[in-house]
């Protein structure tokens, strides 16, 4: 977790957080957010930026500790590649292609079309291809690239995830609105002309340079694997100690068990066959048959 706010606020003046967009194209709602502007650019306070990395990276520690996942999200060029690489790194899901429209509020749709893709890969693998045309082939080769190019990072996903992670909330939108939907706290990386109001924890700063989305990424990153390793570290503890407690216990002898068993019900079959023999049969009464309960154009039950 971060600590040294003077070694952070040097790091985020070297990649170029401060940067904001041009005066035109700024959302008012940004103002408390901003220090001044230079050369017609907006500069972002970056004290406001520490003080928001701090308190999201605080929160995505505490997600991934609890044993949460965190979506990773960012879809525009030069934020592809450092999403899907920083998700990876810290074991989380990521979309960095294209959003898909009800990726979280239509999940279980989302999850029938991995299963067609998980479904179309085997077929692949098995040898179905070959009894195919080549129309064929090529028709389910193209469907599998693109379920693949905007499902693969989140294939793994069986249930939502307790955080979104973003660049670019406006860019984002369809994501930002599907998490507010579903209550799904957002940290985002939001630039001068976003809207914060839709952000649960906002991280003012340029939301446009390579630099910039890299070190807040891995910042981001960094939380979330230090809080998934506490988690998984103490998961192996009590594992460990289920394990220990099993191995102090005595070990049952199955084999007498069961043969404890086999004799309890031959002894069971040879009381109930004495008892049998000793009883006189009585005569039954034969029972009138049933009257029939099939109704007329109806089903007979």
């Amino acid at each position: 977790m971060i600590k040294d706010k003077a070694t952070l606020m040097k790091s985020l003046l070297e990649a170029g957080v401060h940067f904001g967009h041009q005066k035109r194209r700024w959302n008012p709602k940004m103002a408390p957010y901003i220090f001044g502007d230079k050369n017609n650019i907006y500069i972002i306070d970056l004290q406001h930026t520490v003080n928001a990395l701090i308190e999201a990276c605080d929160f995505l520690h505490n997600v991934a500790h609890e044993g949460g996942y965190v979506l990773f999200v960012g879809t525009k060029k030069q934020a592809q590649t450092i999403i899907k690489g920083e998700a990876l790194r810290c074991g989380m899901f990521y979309v960095e292609e294209r959003w898909l429209g009800g990726t979280l509020t239509n999940f279980q749709t989302i999850r029938k079309s991995i299963n067609k893709l998980e479904e179309m890969e085997g077929m692949k693998e098995d040898g179905t291809f070959d009894k195919l045309s080549k129309k064929e082939v090529s028709h389910l080769t193209k469907d599998i690239n693109k379920l693949k190019r905007n499902l693969d990072g989140i294939r793994k996903m069986e249930r939502l995830p307790k955080a979104v992670f973003i660049i670019d909330s406006r860019k984002e939108g369809i994501a930002v609105h599907e998490a507010n939907k579903l209550s799904i706290p957002i940290v985002a990386l939001v630039d001068t002309n976003c809207d914060p109001d839709v952000v649960d924890y906002v991280i003012p700063g340029n939301d446009d340079a390579i630099k910039s989305i890299r070190l807040i990424t891995a910042f981001a990153a960094d939380a979330v694997s230090n809080g998934r390793n506490k988690f998984l570290g103490a998961l192996e503890k009590e594992e460990s100690k289920v394990r220990e407690r099993l191995a102090g216990e005595p070990k049952t002898d199955m084999v007498a068990e069961e043969d404890k068993i086999e004799k309890f019900i031959d002894d069971g079959d040879r009381k109930m066959e004495e008892e049998t023999k000793e009883k006189k049969p009585v005569a039954k009464k034969k029972k009138p048959a049933a009257p029939s309960q099939h109704k007329p154009g109806g089903r007979a039950k």
